[in-house]
């Protein structure tokens, strides 16, 4: 057991989210693969979530999130459809703070982007991302109801995703009338 760091005094962590849409308005799901790393245990059951990672020092929302999808997706073929008006945050529960997140973080701060899927099915590749040079995210994908998604995620992570929901709610019927 470990002692429990002062939540308070703890950054958040600044990362970006991605909706991917497909043609009928659904949204692009991973299911994480079980974690090896003794420092991601927070996550360890969370089944599904879109794509999400870090922003780095000095880097432009758009250009991570960019990045951060073709590192766990393969995926490049997208145009932007909107950003999220505000950061979207989510805390670690009490039995991760301190070891999730490297132990550095209470959560994360989350720029997040809606793209339109302009590639097809076959261009997504969670088993070997970018030819097998990034870090394996996923060991299985599948398109999903945007509405959906809060219920598919790990439960500290639902409130976020609700106003990820929110945010994006008209995307589906505006890419089902294109």
């Amino acid at each position: 057991m470990h002692a429990t760091p002062d939540r308070l005094s703890m950054p958040y962590r600044d990362c970006v989210g991605i909706a991917l849409f497909n043609a009928q308005g659904s949204v692009f799901i991973g299911r994480r693969m079980p974690e090896t790393d003794p420092e991601d245990t927070a996550e360890t059951d969370a089944p599904w979530q879109m794509p999400q990672g870090g922003i780095d020092k000095g880097e432009d929302a758009l250009k991570a999130a960019l990045r951060e999808l073709h590192e766990e997706t393969n995926v490049t073929s997208v145009s932007l459809l909107a950003e999220a008006p505000e950061w979207i945050y989510y805390d670690l529960p009490d039995a991760a703070l301190g070891i999730a997140l490297k132990g550095k973080y209470r959560g994360q701060r989350q720029r997040w982007f809606a793209f339109a899927f302009t590639g097809a099915d076959t261009e997504i590749d969670v088993e070997t991302p970018g030819g097998g040079t990034f870090k394996v995210e996923f060991d299985a994908w599948r398109w999903e109801r945007l509405s959906r998604t809060p219920q598919l995620i790990v439960p500290f992570k639902k409130d976020a995703y609700e106003k990820v929901v929110a945010a994006f709610a008209d995307i589906p019927q505006r890419l089902k009338r294109a």
